[in-house]
């Protein structure tokens, strides 16, 4: 098979089932867009990565909020800090400048990918996991 570059691992499972789901769903939509970005046989293919990247912000908003309900239900000790970390990434996501993407489509869109995977795998393994506990 080929290499899954954005892969949700067992290590990022934190052990509350709805948010190791929405966490695989960030991960395969990564992944997605990864893949369709490698593929030489998609001549036009900026649309559907465009639309994958709006895909990963409105599910990133989704997917904060419910994690920040359920951290309210439980009276999460941590969720300022956990708050602050959503809104700082949201944002960072809703300043992706598609009409920056010019020459260098490529670079910017891995660099997207790789900010992103990078940020939930730390946040999921320094912040999340201490929900679970």
């Amino acid at each position: 098979g080929e290499c899954i570059m954005y892969e949700f691992k067992e290590e990022y499972k934190i052990g509350i089932d709805f948010i190791d789901e929405q966490h695989k769903v960030l991960f395969d939509i990564a992944d997605k867009t990864y893949n369709l970005l490698k593929n030489e046989f998609i001549i036009d293919k900026y649309d559907k990565i465009v639309t994958l990247i709006e895909e990963l912000q409105q599910y990133a908003k989704f997917h904060f909020t419910a994690e920040e309900e359920y951290m309210k239900r439980i009276n999460y000790k941590r969720m300022f800090t956990q708050k602050v970390a959503h809104d700082a990434f949201i944002k960072k996501m809703n300043d992706i400048d598609f009409s920056k993407i010019d020459e260098n489509q490529d670079e910017y869109i891995l660099s997207i990918l790789k900010f992103l995977n990078d940020w939930l795998v730390e946040h999921i393994l320094k912040s999340d996991k201490l929900i679970g506990k």
